[in-house]
């Protein structure tokens, strides 16, 4: 079977190997596709491998060979699924690669917004610990994690060990799950409605897929409702959040804190606001981008094209579809 990568260099920019894609079939690697060029590149391909580049109902029209899609992550909205059952078309997903490497960035961004470590080191080398007249200095309040409220939205693989992490900083945790799901064995643990976690938590951090139903999920309205001061954490998809409601937050004090590494284009615009916004950090989209991570995600994704050459795809998000 032919395979083709349309946007393989962020999974592999040189420091994976394709080998266990390569022995199931005659593997073409793009590094990066841009949409007038996907028919011309997986015209003739029975599997498509996409990571970022949108496969719209329009564009499967276009590819008769097409018969697999697996996506280079654990979200496939790139990927009109309702238009690829039409034809037939199983697509699948990486679920779980990356659970590890999402939960430790979370942190981490909680970690600065509420120590500023990065920021002290930046005016240490700067020269102004060694003027400061006492042995120690500090810009801004220093927060201690122990006894403020995890809030997680969303509890799938990575939620759940956000929970688990935060449980170990000594926090409290509330979840939002729209489904039922089972309660870890944390300390102090409960699920509540999306309202009461909003309105509760002292940190709210995002872990739910994008739809259609929940973009600009954090916007003014539910801003309103958090604690003054709170913190907000973005690993998940960046429409999640309405940027300009929340730059507006920062800036008037409403909220203490933003720590994103998704925004709702990527890469992002240069007047993007939350450039310029108060107590914001931002990441480029790495959470997900260990070298364990992306080597167990390559795992995933050749064990999905093996088990489709079965005859017995796994982790097809759209098989209630087909």
């Amino acid at each position: 079977m032919r395979i083709t990568v349309l946007d393989g260099y962020t999974l592999n920019p040189g420091d994976l190997s394709w080998a266990e894609i390569e022995k199931l079939g005659e593997v073409t690697v793009h590094d990066r596709t841009h949409g007038q060029d996907i028919v011309k590149r997986g015209g003739q391909a029975q599997i498509l491998l996409t990571n970022k580049v949108r496969l719209t109902a329009e564009t499967l029209a276009m590819l008769p060979q097409l018969r697999f899609i697996s996506v280079l992550a654990t979200g496939y909205d790139v990927v009109d699924i309702a238009a690829a059952a039409a034809r037939g078309i199983p697509v699948s997903n990486a679920p779980g690669y990356g659970v590890e490497a999402v939960a430790q960035h979370t942190m981490a961004l909680l970690l600065e917004l509420s120590r500023k470590t990065a920021r002290h080191d930046t005016l240490v080398k700067q020269g102004a610990w060694s003027q400061a007249p006492d042995w120690c200095f500090w810009e801004g309040t220093q927060q201690q994690l122990t006894g403020k409220t995890m809030g997680i939205v969303g509890f799938g693989n990575s939620g759940r060990r956000v929970a688990v992490l935060a449980d170990a900083f000594g926090m409290d945790v509330i979840a939002y799950a729209p489904r039922p799901k089972e309660a870890p064995a944390l300390r102090n643990f409960r699920f509540a409605p999306l309202e009461e976690l909003t309105a509760q938590a002292d940190v709210i951090s995002l872990h739910c897929p994008l739809t259609a139903d929940n973009r600009h999920l954090i916007n003014a309205q539910r801003i309103a409702s958090m604690k003054d001061g709170a913190l907000l954490l973005n690993t998940a998809r960046g429409p999640l959040v309405d940027e300009t409601a929340l730059a507006q937050a920062l800036v008037s004090g409403k909220l203490g804190g933003a720590g994103l590494d998704v925004l709702e284009t990527e890469p992002p615009l240069p007047d993007n606001p939350l450039f310029r916004a108060p107590n914001c950090l931002i990441t480029p989209h790495i959470a997900w981008a260990t070298q364990t991570a992306r080597q167990s995600l390559m795992s995933i994704t050749a064990r999905n094209i093996e088990m489709f050459k079965h005859g017995t795809p796994q982790n097809v998000v759209n098989a209630h579809m087909l």
